[in-house]
């Protein structure tokens, strides 16, 4: 049995816009990546996003609009449309996508839904299907190689519980929500999408308290442990310690009493108690600074909580990157991690490309475009070759610096981030 349903709004990319729905080209938003990031932060617990394209240049377009949706949002996306070989399964997975939809009414599906399962996995693929008709002939051909099915109507969801155990998401057009609240009911269901879901006001904590006044079992973060067995200090407060969960950077201190626990939990974004204004404090309220949780640890004492997080912009009210930028005693700079230093570099140079500087190099780079950045990568990787032959080994460390930089350049350069390149080396 699923225990708990997503929310899952779909975006429809044509022309690089974002249309309101398959069948009607009315342009939702221009600008689809922030459509995107819009819903992420607005609650939404993943991203269904079909490529409508008709041109290898459009199609093109809407693979490059994926990677940088990849780079904005905190939620999974999985994604799919205009797939004519095992190429744009592989292209649509390396822009970020946790799983690949394949359309089973076209032809050929089956034969390259098995050859994605058996290259990428069967997690990574999802199948969308109009009717019941594929499921009932392809039943055990799509169980063994597919991790999720999506429904294209309204249909007899008994009827699919009967025959499959994969989770189910229902993209919908009804904007119904006693009709909703019934799909989401469907023991079978992990997920709603469709018209009412994808709606650019909507607000998806709120219809989740709707659906859990239902007795429908939402998806959020759940405590193991209750506010009441952790340690507090005199004023009822648990210290949190807040920490960047890639770079694995402090951020800053605060507290949380009851209140903002829980609605930490229940929302997935850092809640706080102030102590100077005696009140709830949503990081990012005002700011769009929020902070997105990724995982909640208790101490050995239960008397501090360590968050980890995605943060949006700065931590820190002065607009510093962390709160804790004022050295007293000491340096840290020779003591930072490799992927500190990687993120530090990669986000100085998203900086300059952002903010130009007379002078700078990186600057110039970027002025004299991806060919000079090119040439450059390819010189430094010749220098690694010729250094690599003398015995001392310092130059050949200074060669290696050199050509990571300019591979960063060019990761800006192409929007591709440290997050896109980890992925790829996991997969190895």
């Amino acid at each position: 049995m699923i225990s708990y349903r997503k929310l899952i709004p779909c975006i429809y990319i044509a022309g690089g816009k974002a249309i309101k729905w398959f069948n009607d080209r009315e342009v939702l938003a221009d600008n689809v990546v922030e459509l995107a990031k819009h819903y992420s932060d607005r609650g939404a617990d993943e991203l269904l996003i079909f490529d409508l394209s008709d041109s290898d240049d459009d199609h093109e377009a809407s693979l490059n609009l994926l990677r940088q949706i990849h780079n904005v949002i905190s939620i999974p996306m999985v994604a799919g449309g205009n797939i004519k070989r095992m190429e744009d399964v592989q292209r649509i997975l390396y822009s970020g996508a946790k799983r690949v939809i394949l359309n089973f009414s076209k032809p050929d599906s089956a034969e390259m839904m098995a050859k994605a399962a058996e290259r990428f996995g069967k997690e990574k693929v999802a199948v969308s299907l109009d009717d019941f008709d594929g499921l009932f002939k392809h039943q055990h051909l799509i169980e063994d190689n597919c991790s999720q099915l999506i429904f294209m109507h309204r249909l007899d969801l008994n009827s699919v519980v009967a025959v499959t155990d994969i989770p189910c998401v229902i993209v919908t057009d009804t904007m119904e929500e006693l009709e909703l609240f019934k799909i989401l009911k469907s023991e079978g269901v992990k997920g709603l999408s469709g018209r009412y879901i994808s709606q650019p006001e909507m607000n998806f904590n709120d219809f989740k308290e709707l659906c859990e006044k239902e007795d429908i079992q939402m998806t959020s973060f759940e405590s193991i442990m209750e506010f009441s067995q952790f340690k507090k200090n005199p004023q009822g407060l648990l210290p949190v310690i807040v920490q960047h969960y890639q770079t694995g950077e402090v951020l800053m201190l605060a507290y949380m009493n009851e209140e903002a626990f829980n609605q930490t939990v229940k929302t997935g974004r850092m809640t706080y108690y102030s102590r100077s204004r005696q009140k709830l404090w949503l990081k990012g309220e005002t700011s769009g600074h929020f902070q997105y949780v990724k995982s909640l640890t208790i101490d050995c004492d239960l008397d501090t909580l360590l968050a980890k997080v995605d943060q949006v912009g700065a931590a820190c009210h002065t607009g510093n990157p962390t709160c804790f930028f004022q050295p007293i005693v000491g340096s840290d700079n020779n003591e930072k991690s490799p992927v500190q230093v990687f993120e530090h570099v990669y986000q100085t140079i998203i900086d300059r490309k952002n903010n130009p500087k007379e002078g700078s190099y990186t600057n110039y780079l970027f002025e004299q475009g991806q060919d000079k950045i090119l040439k450059k990568i390819g010189e430094e990787a010749t220098g690694i070759v010729i250094a690599s032959k003398n015995p001392n080994p310092e130059e050949l460390k200074t060669e290696m610096a050199d050509f990571l930089y300019h591979a960063m350049v060019l990761m800006v350069e192409k929007g591709i981030t440290w997050e896109d390149i980890t992925n790829q080396l996991l997969q190895k």
